[in-house]
């Protein structure tokens, strides 16, 4: 994905009220900007450190941008605009990046689906065979390269791992794909000391024939995209 006009640098100051985060420009003034997040963001909030904002000419906006990458604790850059990563996986598996997701003929995004009442991220279909596939952001750093998700108690994440069991029971794919907008990192784990309910729905998932794929991301002002696969290490199943 290339950005144009490339983001903004600027110094992180602190998030708030969970979407606005305010920002220190080069000539020292401060911006409020969006924060397009609704998790923790455990381990990316680290102010005085660098960020990158894009602006916005949108006249209707209350706030003239929005925070897109942020410096960790741990020193690697996070993308944290959560509108981005189901953007990113389409383009990556229109451009033939993702292999596992090669061959269909059609792709949809936002589709409804499942039995309770869901939408699913992308729905690639060739003829009657379909594959779902549920995507999420992944920028939880822990110590080494590894990364975990999720950064907070997340139901709807549980939800939506039932759903793909029921796309699997009915003969279709379910893929939940993990992207990683997170630098420097070579395997995903789940967070089950953050919660516990879903490392044990996404075991039961994978039981089940739900597939699981990880893919890194490249980071910069002027350009975010999907560039390596990652390893998974599964949770175990009680």
């Amino acid at each position: 994905m290339k950005i144009s006009p490339a983001f903004e640098e600027a110094i992180f100051i602190k998030r708030y009220k969970r979407f606005f985060a305010d920002i220190e420009l080069s000539d020292g003034s401060e911006l409020t900007i969006h924060c397009a997040n609704t998790g923790s963001m455990k381990n990316c909030l680290n102010p005085g450190q660098p960020c990158w904002f894009s602006r916005s000419d949108n006249p209707k906006r209350k706030l003239p941008g929005t925070l897109e990458i942020i410096t960790t604790a741990g020193g690697r850059l996070a993308g944290v605009n959560t509108a981005r990563p189901n953007k990113l996986v389409v383009e990556a598996i229109e451009n033939g990046l993702i292999r596992e997701l090669q061959g269909y003929d059609t792709l949809r995004t936002e589709v409804r689906y499942g039995e309770e009442k869901s939408r699913i991220d992308i729905l690639l279909e060739q003829g009657e065979a379909q594959c779902f596939i549920e995507v999420k952001s992944v920028t939880l750093e822990t110590q080494g390269k590894q990364a975990r998700f999720p950064d907070a108690v997340t139901s709807r994440g549980a939800k939506h791992l039932r759903e793909l069991m029921h796309v699997v029971e009915q003969g279709q794919r379910g893929v939940l794909f993990f992207c990683v907008q997170l630098t420097e990192i070579e395997e995903v784990s789940a967070a089950e000391d953050i919660d516990p309910l879903y490392t044990q729905t996404l075991a039961e998932a994978i039981a089940a024939g739900v597939e699981i794929l990880v893919y890194g991301c490249r980071l910069s002002e002027d350009e975010i995209v999907i560039d390596r696969k990652l390893a998974f290490i599964a949770p175990a199943r009680v």
